[in-house]
């Protein structure tokens, strides 16, 4: 990590609002930062002080700086965002262009020419016959559309009683109320209940958490997992499902990757019982994985793609449902119409950031890029196997998770308070000084999450690992 001296930066105005505060105060006294503790940012009773809020100023490739000059690996891509990385000027430009153009436009029965462009793009890089594109603005709100669309086709072609969802355990889909009920994680549903009735979960695909009998198997592991999803099908029953919805790589949780076979199976109860299969792609397409739609990687057609996040590397706010054209045809013929939409989804400056986006794809390679180098970036991490704390590396492409247990022996995981203690009392401030952004994460066990820049090679795998082993060697004395 680099730090310059503090003559640099101490003094600097650009540290300073307009009305002379600190822009960590600042932070402090006005700006809600999402999905914060901001206890810890203030000063406490016993005269203990709040920490200071990390300000990032700026971006360069791989790497970001914070207002005092520090320097540091961008292990995330942002929010596993910026997928070519920071300081793309053709993008900035190709948006600055735009503006100059056409600012803004809706595309509520009008289009306008990055909206046209884009969509095409995009079914030409979906699988089958996913051809249709609808714009959000964000990840969340494309898994909102999906569950919409779901339901008013299967009532437009005669299905009326099908709305329910299946989802897994731990899945992360979205903060919107339809999307937050398909999404897995208690603690974050209670504080907005009652949500979106019909959403129903399953079992995920941790294989290091599987049943004992599945351990030594994994596509028997995998076979159980789909299998479980059928088993709800029929719990619910058939006529009353419309839905699953699915990561090709679980996030939440700590990456966990498809067992072999896993969503050949799927497909086929999907098939079976008429319910649509949605591929979740939030994080997981653009490059992530390594093809542009990750169910490509894993071999299957899905329904519909919900996507964000790596279409516009973070430059603009962008997310997509991508549909089949079957689904489409209900709203081709007389007064049928989908009633949902969004200011500003399709943004023409946000299309042109994407547009410029995949430009750098190509050019640049990106994908077959990712495709090369990700054994090399899991050899990399499985090295950390060797220290006492570290259970399992999982994951695919550019998308890790490291476990850490109490017991490697037993896989014991830590209880509530040890995981505390870990994760936000020693962990992530730790990576942090250590020159590492990175998600230190307690949704499900405790694990590190990696989701770099995919521009990265070998050597920045070698800087990542050895960072990583600094903190993860000093952890366990922090329990």
């Amino acid at each position: 990590m680099t730090t310059y001296p503090s003559e640099i930066w101490e003094p600097s105005s650009d540290r300073h609002t307009a009305t002379g505060k600190l822009y960590s105060e600042a932070a402090r006294d006005h700006l809600w930062m999402h999905f914060t503790r901001h206890s810890v940012f203030e000063d406490h009773a016993d005269g203990g002080l709040g920490h200071t809020v990390p300000i990032i100023t700026r971006g360069e490739g791989y790497r970001i700086w914070d207002d005092r000059g520090n320097e540091y690996i961008d292990g995330l891509a942002g929010l596993f965002v910026t997928n070519v990385g920071h300081g793309r000027t053709e993008i900035a430009d190709a948006m600055a262009a735009q503006a100059r153009e056409l600012a803004f436009f809706p595309l509520w029965s009008y289009a306008h020419p990055r909206a046209i462009e884009l969509a095409e793009r995009l079914a030409h890089n979906a699988p089958g016959d996913l051809n249709r594109v609808f714009f959000t603005t964000g990840g969340g709100e494309a898994v909102e559309t999906a569950w919409k669309l779901a339901k008013q086709y299967f009532k437009l072609t005669g299905k009326p009683t099908k709305h329910k969802v299946i989802s897994r355990t731990i899945a992360y889909h979205g903060t919107p109320q339809g999307a937050l009920s398909l999404t897995g994680i208690t603690p974050a549903r209670i504080p907005f209940e009652p949500l979106v009735p019909g959403a129903f979960k399953v079992p995920n695909t941790n294989f290091y958490r599987a049943p004992e009998h599945l351990r030594e198997d994994e596509k028997a592991f995998g076979r159980w997992a789909a299998d479980r999803i059928e088993e709800a099908i029929l719990m619910e029953g058939p006529d009353s499902v419309a839905a699953v919805f699915l990561e090709p790589v679980q996030n939440s949780g700590g990456c966990f990757p498809p067992p072999p076979g896993y969503f050949e199976r799927v497909r086929e109860i999907c098939d079976e019982y008429d319910v649509l299969l949605v591929s979740d792609e939030v994080i997981c397409a653009f490059g992530r994985i390594g093809s542009m739609f990750a169910c490509t990687d894993f071999g299957y057609v899905p329904d519909i793609i919900t996507s964000a996040k790596g279409v516009t590397s973070g430059y603009a706010p962008l997310g997509l449902m991508i549909a089949h054209d079957r689904l489409f045809e209900p709203f081709t013929e007389g007064t049928t119409f989908f009633p949902h939409g969004y200011t500003w989804g399709g943004h023409p400056v946000s299309c042109a950031a994407a547009m410029a986006n995949l430009d750098i794809f190509d050019r640049e390679g990106l994908n077959d890029h990712v495709k090369e180098n990700a054994p090399k970036f899991r050899a990399a991490l499985e090295r950390l196997l060797d220290l006492p704390i570290v259970g399992d590396v999982r994951g695919a492409g550019y998308f890790y998770g490291i476990e850490l247990v109490k017991d490697k022996a037993t896989r014991e995981t830590f209880d509530d308070g040890e995981a505390e203690r870990l994760l936000r009392g020693f962990l992530s401030k730790a990576l942090f000084d250590a020159g590492l952004y990175c998600r230190a994460d307690d949704r499900g066990d405790p694990v590190v999450q990696l989701a770099p820049p995919l521009i990265i090679g070998p050597a920045e795998f070698d800087e990542v690992e050895n960072r990583l082993r600094g903190v993860l060697t000093e952890a366990s004395n922090h329990i």
